[in-house]
């Protein structure tokens, strides 16, 4: 029984070993593990209190995969209710036609299911960055008067904070039985015009997982790993022959070719089926965890740094 995860997944992993000890699935270990994250107020980049869009709305995507089935549940863009993981995997459990809900379908979805709902998703501490970012990009230190009606796209260019728009939990685990799954949940870029989907809710792009190969889960510029299909690409190098580690870093590598304003870092974890795991990232000092069943607590391990911006400068392609 193994479990990986990024490192803000610290406050969860405790739960989701607990939950493999106690004959749970990889499906009950990843939701359990990213539950823990979504309500902790203090990660502003899941869940409750997570940053808000540029009109000040948490919107909450996240996605769950079974790679025993290849079954997948996702939802994105939900408000009001801080357990993405969880109506995700109902969006799978409940067995609808579809793969992802979002909006006020998601929002739907989570009310008919009787969902946890909260009525205020941020706290002012929250709230006081957001409208602090938004007075800083005015001329006069100020902050605006936005509305639905109001002109975004500018302010959007404004307020992005390359520091605030990265920000994902991720789990994969692999339980008693050797089944394999994966989850992710976000509230995404922070300042973020209102509708953004990156790669979380996306499977194939931010998440994918098959017992028969292995699996991976991405955090970072979730428009590059959409683009590139980044999590389904490393899992189809495994299905190709390729070691775990040669796979993770063809789909790092596979980034440098796409071209665009919003280049810039990407990270991912992955493990195999037999339990070899890895984490990569472009840019040094980036950490994953990890606990197998015999270890008392996770271990914290740097990730192996792939630069993916060669392409621009002028450093040879691998």
């Amino acid at each position: 029984m193994l479990i990986i995860a990024s490192h803000n997944g610290a406050s969860g992993i405790a739960d989701a070993m607990r939950a493999l000890k106690n004959d749970g699935s990889a499906m009950d270990a990843v939701e359990i593990g990213i539950r823990v994250v979504e309500a902790d107020p203090s990660d502003h980049t899941v869940g409750y209190n997570g940053y808000p869009n540029i009109l000040g709305e948490l919107e909450l995507d996240a996605s769950i995969m079974d790679g025993r089935t290849l079954n997948s549940g996702a939802v994105a863009l939900m408000r009001g209710f801080p357990y993405a993981i969880s109506v995700a995997r109902q969006v799978m459990e409940r067995k609808l036609p579809h793969v992802l809900l979002a909006g006020a379908g998601a929002e739907r979805f989570a009310r008919e299911i009787n969902a946890e709902a909260w009525e205020d998703m941020l706290t002012d501490e929250i709230r006081a960055v957001w409208r602090g970012r938004l007075a800083a990009s005015t001329a006069t230190g100020e902050f605006p008067s936005l509305s639905d009606d109001s002109p975004l796209l500018e302010w959007v260019k404004l307020a992005t904070d390359p520091e605030r728009v990265a920000g994902t939990v991720n789990f994969i685990a692999i339980d008693g039985q050797g089944d394999i799954a994966a989850g992710v949940s976000t509230s995404g870029w922070a300042w973020k015009y209102p509708g953004r989907i990156g790669d979380s809710p996306i499977i194939g792009a931010g998440n994918y997982a098959d017992n028969r190969y292995g699996a991976c889960a991405c955090t970072g510029m979730g428009e590059m790993a959409i683009r590139a299909g980044t999590a389904r690409s490393l899992v189809l190098y495994l299905q190709m022959g390729m070691p775990l580690r040669e796979a993770a870093r063809q789909a790092m590598i596979d980034l440098r070719d796409l071209g665009g304003d919003y280049i810039g870092g990407m990270n991912l974890i992955a493990l195999d089926r037999d339990g070899a795991h890895i984490g990569l990232s472009a840019d040094a000092g980036r950490t994953y965890i990890y606990q197998q069943a015999d270890m008392a607590e996770h271990v914290e391990v740097e990730r192996e740094v792939v630069e993916i911006s060669a392409r621009w400068a002028g450093l040879p392609r691998e």
